[in-house]
């Protein structure tokens, strides 16, 4: 058995924001125009009328102040608010390929590797951009990695969720290294028409380099102390788009075929099993959580981060013992908890011990405990 390090993270940002003040200027446009070609209906009682959005609810509901996503133009349209990503020729890389290849380039710098150097590649997000093959067998490809590739889809727990897969290949002495990476175009997910949701998910690519310790050479390394995994089914968040829909024509273009939660019922049900998990992942490797000196939690509604926190050390948490990147980047699902990693990890002193941790539909929760080296 091998001891494992993370030896290098790497973040892919797309060029374009959104602010929550743009958004509610397209989303209200579109209330607007249903509003008034539905006035009669409304009128007679047979449609709802549509209520319009604001900043300050967006921000109030979930911390979140802009996002980044891949494309802007399309989801302002009123008469869209959908991503416009032109199909690409099957001789082209795909757009998921594309951004965890640039991830993937900045976590291989970090960790002082080259393509020669990683033996796997995994795959961990929420919406794998097609079947097959495998976008990571494609990402292999891209980087002239040798070995093998896999996808998988836990949701926003994928990352960690793939950390745990990864570490057991290199502990085993399958790989010397794996590359994780979590390329998330939320966006194309999201209902953009529907007030609750449409200000939630951003895009983003997280990677990270999982290896053996006595091979790592990087001085950014994080010894991978345990991992804890757990999952509980749930309807409360859940999206029911796949290939099986053009055999039920009844429910194509219905609002199911995207994201869709019932988020008091996620935020009542989450919060406590996350804090338990955690708890009881540190009291079973003799850790207690006042050791901790950083929590990077999945980045989907600063409340829950918040009500987490403290309820693991019974106060609330300073932003550097948990920090937030939600403000700028929304939830990009399993990429958020990876992103906050990477962003606020330099400045720990070497020894310190930090939890990274997921969680989201399934539902799924993940707990990686690190040790700065």
């Amino acid at each position: 058995m091998h001891n494992v390090v993370i030896s290098g993270t790497g973040l892919f940002t797309p060029a374009n924001s959104i602010s929550n003040e743009e958004l509610v200027e397209s989303f209200n446009a579109y209330v607007h125009q249903f509003n008034r070609d539905n006035a009669a209906a409304i009128e007679r009682g047979e449609v709802q009328a549509l209520t319009e959005s604001n900043a300050a609810f967006i921000e109030k509901a979930s911390g979140i102040k802009s996002r980044f996503v891949m494309d802007k133009e399309g989801i302002l349209d009123p008469q869209r608010m959908a991503p416009r990503l032109p199909e690409r020729s099957n001789d082209e890389w795909s757009v998921l390929c594309q951004m965890a290849v640039a991830a993937a380039e900045q976590a291989l710098q970090r960790a002082g590797k080259t393509a020669a150097d990683i033996d796997g590649v995994i795959v961990a997000c929420s919406n794998l951009q097609r079947a097959y093959p495998a976008i990571a067998i494609e990402v292999q490809e891209a980087l002239g990695i040798q070995g093998f590739g896999f996808d998988m889809n836990v949701a926003c727990s994928s990352a960690t969720f793939g950390i745990q897969a990864a570490c057991n290949s290199v502990q085993l002495g399958q790989a010397r290294a794996i590359l994780m990476v979590n390329p998330e175009v939320c966006t194309g997910h999201l209902n953009f028409r529907d007030r609750d949701s449409h200000f939630i998910f951003g895009d983003a690519a997280t990677a990270v380099i999982i290896e053996r310790a006595d091979l790592a050479t990087s001085k950014h390394q994080f010894e991978i102390v345990s991992t804890k995994l757990l999952t509980k089914f749930s309807n409360n968040i859940r999206n029911n788009f796949g290939f099986l829909n053009r055999a039920a024509q009844e429910g194509v273009g219905a609002p199911d075929k995207l994201f869709v939660q019932e988020g008091r019922k996620v935020f009542r049900d989450v919060c406590p099993m996350v804090a338990e998990l955690i708890a009881a992942h540190l009291e079973q490797n003799q850790l207690n959580v006042s050791d901790v000196k950083r929590f990077w939690l999945h980045q989907a509604n600063l409340s829950m981060n918040h009500l987490i926190v403290k309820k693991l050390l019974g106060r609330e948490a300073s932003v550097e013992e948990a920090p937030v990147i939600l403000d700028t980047y929304a939830n990009t699902s399993s990429a958020g908890s990876v992103i906050a990693f990477h962003k606020y990890q330099d400045d720990l002193a070497s020894g310190a011990l930090a939890v990274l941790s997921s969680f989201g539909a399934g539902y799924s929760i993940g707990s990686v405990l690190l040790r700065k080296r």
